[in-house]
């Protein structure tokens, strides 16, 4: 592997190795990878970044079971990581309103049967089969419910239509080459609002029962 002209190891500021991301240091690192993220994705302003633990998959994990349940889900998948996605919500979350979109490996379903009243789960770009949405436009600009992308193997790589994504999910590792351990979540402004205003009050009842 070629590095990257000018590299050098010895130039990386190191001084936040081992500290805590509660520190004041560890904070200030953080918050500039949020800002400097935003940035060059060109994240709009009124959009929340955050960056959490476990990878894509804890970053999902988390939207998944902080956020569905309040509309139908319709879940667009075609390779592995998509299935699990369906896996976690009809046998672990346990929804009952499930709609699943299936297509074979090197195929797409049948975007144009996104509800825009219901909530859409779908990968951009299917890590394990490298096929891919075309773009948003079968993304409706009138939705009522939230769209919900796993980008992990698109963001950096090519560019996001964030008006058309309420939430959208990746790990670093996966175009950066960084390492897996953490995930980032994005959030649209009515993504924030389904947050702040929705409890999974009932599904937590039954999936600890």
């Amino acid at each position: 592997m070629q590095q990257a002209p000018g590299y050098q190891l010895s130039s990386l500021d190191t001084a936040s190795l081992g500290r805590s991301h509660r520190s004041s240091l560890g904070k200030a690192v953080l918050a500039e990878s949020i800002a400097k993220t935003k940035s060059v994705l060109g994240i709009p302003d009124d959009y929340r970044v955050g960056i959490v633990a476990g990878s894509d998959t804890g970053a999902m994990e988390m939207v998944m079971w902080s956020m569905l349940g309040a509309r139908p889900v319709d879940v667009f998948h075609w390779e592995s990581f998509g299935s699990g996605w369906l896996t976690d919500i009809t046998k672990q979350l346990k929804l009952d309103d499930v709609n699943s979109y299936l297509a074979d490996y090197g195929e797409l379903p049948d975007l144009s049967l996104a509800n825009p009243s219901h909530d859409t789960l779908f990968t951009w770009n299917g890590t394990t089969s490298g096929v891919k949405v075309p773009n948003g436009d079968w993304i409706s600009d009138e939705r009522e419910g939230l769209t919900i992308c796993d980008a992990t193997s698109a963001v950096f790589a090519m560019p996001m239509p964030w008006e058309k994504l309420d939430v959208v999910t990746y790990s670093w590792q996966k175009v950066l080459g960084g390492e897996g351990g953490h995930g980032v979540i994005v959030l649209s402004p009515k993504a924030v609002e389904r947050l702040e205003s929705y409890t999974l009050h009932g599904l937590c009842q039954r999936s600890s029962a």
